[in-house]
Parts: C-alpha cells; sequence; structure tokens
C-alpha cells in the first residue's frame, strides 16, 4: 500500500474512536451503555444488524467460499435472511410486548422472566463465552485482512498474522469499550454504508477490468462454480441448523430489539436487515472470492481476497476499501464484545455477587469487563486457523444449549424451569464435547455428517421434554404471563 492509502486508513480510524469518545461523554447508565436509551432509530439498528451479523467474518469466509465453491457459497447468507424475517414475524412482536412492560435489559432477562434465575445464569454463561468465541472471529479476520494487505512484516519477532491480530483488537476494544451500544449501532451504520460502497462500486468493478471483464471470469473457472446447486445437501442443511437459529437466541440481537422503540420500529430493521444480507451481501463477497481464485489460484483460500485488495485496486483506493472490510470486523466485534460483557456484568455479577452498585459503578464496571474479555477472545482465535470454523464453532456451542429452551419459552406453555436447565445443559455440553473432539460419535452417526449442533439440539430437546413433564411449573406459564422465579 502507498502513503497515501496508510493515511486515508488511519484518518478512518481515528474518526471511529472519535464517535468512541463523543458517546463515552454522553453515557449515564447501564441502559445508555448497553441498549442506547431504547429510542434508535429503525434504519440505524437494521444496518448494524446486518453489520454485526455478516460482519469481517463473514466477509472474508464469504471470500474463501466463493473461493472454492463459486455462486454456491451464497447459501451461507441466506440463513441470515430466513432467520431475520422469522424473527420480525413471529417473535419481536411477542418480546416487544414484554419489554414494554418489563425493561429487559438482557437475552437472559427474558428467560428469568419465562422460567428462572438459574435457568437466566446458564443462559447467561453459554451466550457470554460464545459470543467471546465470535468476538475471536472477528478478530482473526481482521488479522487476516492487515497480513494480507497491510502488514508483511512484523516487529518483536512476532508474526504477520499474529501482530496484526494484536493491533486489530487493541483498536476494536478501545472504541467500544469507551462507547457502548449508541457507538457501536451508529458507526455500524456508517461502516456497512462504506463497505457496501466500496465493495460493488469499487472493488467489483475494478477487479474485472483487470481480470479482463465478466467473460474473462467464466472462462478461468469451472462451469460449477456459477451453479448455485454446487454444494451437497448435508452442508446446506448444517449450516441452516447452526445459524438459522441464532436470531432467536443471539445476545446482540436482544440489544437492538430493546434498543427499538416499539414493535412496529424493531420488525423494519429485521426486515432491512434480511435484505441486505442476501441476495445483496451474499453474492457481493463469493463474486470477489471467485475473482480472487482467477489471479491467485494457489493463496490459502480467505487470504486471497486481502491479496486481491492489496494488488489489485489503485492507490488511494486500496485505503478506501481496506476502511471498510474493517468497519465490517470491528463491526460485528464491537457488538460481540457488548453482548458477552452485557451477559457477565448485568446477568451475573450485579445480580448475584454485586446487587448494590450505582448506575455510574455498574458502567465502569462494564467497561473493565469488555475490555478483559477482549483479551480472552485474542487468545481464543491463536488457536485457530479458519475465520469461518471459529464462527460455526461458537455459533453451535450457543445455539445447542440455548435454542430449544428459548423456542419453549415463546411457543410451549408446558415447558418447565426444571427443562430449560437441563436442555441448555445438555445441549451445550453435547455440542462441546463433539467440537473439541472429547468424544466421538459412534458408527454409522459419524458418517452422516451432521455438525455436532446437530446433536446438541436432539440432547437439548430429549432433556427439555424430560424435565418439564417430570418436574412441571406450578403454575405453567407463557411469556406474556409473570415471573417464575420459583
Amino acid at each position: 500500500m502507498s502513503l497515501v492509502d496508510f493515511i486515508i486508513f488511519a484518518l478512518y480510524m481515528a474518526g471511529v474512536l472519535g464517535i468512541g469518545y463523543y458517546h463515552f461523554r454522553r453515557n449515564q447508565t447501564a441502559e445508555d451503555y448497553y441498549i442506547g436509551s431504547r429510542n434508535i432509530p429503525a434504519s440505524y439498528v437494521g444496518l448494524s444488524l446486518v453489520a454485526t451479523d455478516v460482519g469481517g467474518g463473514f466477509s472474508i469466509g464469504l471470500g474463501g467460499l466463493g473461493f472454492v465453491m463459486g455462486l454456491s457459497g451464497s447459501w451461507l447468507l441466506f440463513t441470515g435472511l430466513a432467520g431475520a424475517w422469522l424473527s420480525a414475524v413471529f417473535l419481536i412482536p411477542r418480546i416487544k410486548q414484554l419489554d414494554r412492560r418489563y425493561g429487559f435489559m438482557t437475552y437472559p432477562d427474558f428467560l428469568r422472566h419465562r422460567y428462572n434465575a438459574k435457568v437466566a445464569l446458564a443462559a447467561s454463561v453459554i451466550s457470554g463465552l460464545g459470543y467471546m468465541g465470535f468476538t475471536g472471529a472477528q478478530l482473526l479476520a481482521g488479522a487476516k485482512l492487515a497480513s494480507g494487505a497491510l502488514i508483511p512484516t512484523a516487529p518483536l519477532g512476532l508474526s504477520p498474522l499474529h501482530f496484526s491480530l494484536i493491533l486489530i483488537a487493541v483498536i476494536t476494544i478501545g472504541y467500544t469499550v469507551i462507547g457502548g451500544l449508541k457507538a457501536v449501532i451508529y458507526t455500524d451504520a456508517l461502516q456497512w454504508v462504506i463497505l457496501l460502497s466500496g465493495l460493488i462500486f469499487v472493488t467489483i468493478p475494478v477487479t474485472l477490468w483487470k481480470i479482463g471483464g465478466p467473460g474473462r471470469l467464466r472462462e478461468a473457472l469451472p462451469a460449477e462454480f456459477f451453479s448455485l446447486t454446487h454444494i451437497s445437501p448435508m452442508t446446506f442443511v448444517n449450516w441452516m441448523v447452526t445459524i438459522i437459529p441464532i436470531w432467536l437466541i443471539g445476545m446482540t440481537l436482544y440489544q437492538r430489539m430493546y434498543a427499538c422503540k416499539d414493535a412496529r420500529e424493531a420488525r423494519k430493521a429485521w426486515f432491512i436487515a434480511g435484505l441486505f444480507e442476501y441476495p445483496i451481501m451474499a453474492f457481493t463477497g463469493v463474486v470477489l472470492g471467485m475473482c480472487a481464485r482467477v489471479i491467485f489460484p494457489e493463496a490459502e483460500s480467505e487470504m486471497a481476497m486481502p491479496m486481491l485488495i492489496k494488488e489489485i485496486l489503485p492507490i488511494g483506493v486500496t485505503g478506501i476499501v481496506i476502511a471498510a472490510y474493517f468497519s465490517a470486523i470491528m463491526s460485528t466485534a464491537d457488538s460481540c464484545l457488548m453482548a458477552s460483557s452485557g451477559n457477565f456484568v448485568n446477568d451475573i455479577l450485579q445480580r448475584y455477587f454485586l446487587p448494590r452498585m450505582s448506575e455510574k459503578t455498574v458502567m465502569r464496571l462494564s467497561q473493565v469487563a469488555t475490555g478483559l474479555l477482549g483479551i480472552g477472545a485474542v487468545i481464543l482465535a491463536v488457536g485457530f486457523e479458519k475465520v469461518l470454523d471459529m464462527i460455526l464453532n461458537a455459533y453451535a456451542f450457543m445455539v445447542a444449549g440455548l435454542f430449544i429452551p428459548t423456542l419453549g419459552a415463546y411457543f410451549w406453555k408446558r415447558g418447565s424451569s426444571a427443562g430449560a436447565l437441563w436442555g441448555i445443559v445438555a445441549g451445550g455440553v453435547v455440542a462441546l464435547a463433539l467440537l473439541r473432539g472429547w468424544v466421538s460419535l459412534p458408527e454409522p452417526l459419524g458418517r452422516i455428517g451432521l455438525d455436532p449442533c446437530a446433536y446438541g439440539i436432539a440432547a437439548s430437546l430429549a432433556a427439555f421434554l424430560a424435565g418439564s413433564f417430570l418436574r412441571p411449573d406450578v403454575p405453567a406459564c407463557s411469556p406474556s404471563d409473570g415471573d417464575n422465579d420459583g
């Protein structure tokens, strides 16, 4: 990159930190910090949603999928369209009705209301750890982009990847710690506009021109890369099973539901987010990956697109596009850090250990927790090579434990607190054991190819049903009923 590109990139990062500092001066309470005072417009929330869900991890991951499988990789983000629109129709009217009455701030607040404190505590632990892992995936995506396009060599004996990981973490954690959710949402909206503009109006046209046009792209790649059916049914099923349920249990999503002033605004935001995920971002990402394969056919799949940005784009444009990709990475990392911090501070520390803290103390403790969790995310990221693998691992862990009890909380009156707790523990333990290789599936299950998340969901369902029938709540209650703290 040229000096001009580095200056553009540095000015962009300084601007993001400035937005964080501006909101730091305005935040007075934990409600300001975590849910933006419940009055953020739908357009900003919608753009923040898609920036958070797709982010840098899926952006870099989509490029890798386009590199190895072509247009069929776009099905990964069809999950976002399906999840967002299903949530808008079936969940938002229910949760906003409760939010108006009880002033929820976190996802476990809903489970505490529907079930009891033990269920909320278990959910807080799984959600907090899962989002810390998801934050690590975004930081790893940023490190791959930086090491591929910005930092060919590193000081202190570090590899370019690990040095980039530390640098990205410092910037992202810094502005998230000081700014809170308002800073996150408003920077997300700005960053997403920059990202889409940079990719659609600059990167794709310039790259296609460099390689000789769309005809040259079709000649250089196998015919199946231009088909939407170049994907195994089991891969498609695993993506659907692992990703769609996150829209039911994602702490980042509940924070944004609460940040909207009413159900109408929240549903509008969710419809906006789904449309931007698929088809807009889905096909933009895989097409860039396909172009990168033509130019760098021997590259590692997730490194090819950063290399393309560095080598192909003209001076000045490179800095803008790299800033756009970093914007996506930071959009997701900051939101996930906020979610994890909210779980550990609001749902665990404040409720069980330090209940008499002032609002100002809670906010400052939240900032400290955000910083520490960011460090934990960096440590986790060092252990992974593929961004997409780290994302799907984090998703699988959360979905396996939380999906069934949360689904029951919305739609099954007989679901009990004991059943929910059993389901959370069983699903989380089974998925984690399979993901980490602590146990292996017996034959013939091992040959089927289902993601560990599916087996975790099955275990969670069995435990939830057993607990609900063997140890029912008295009386059973629906999401619109009163608290059940028994």
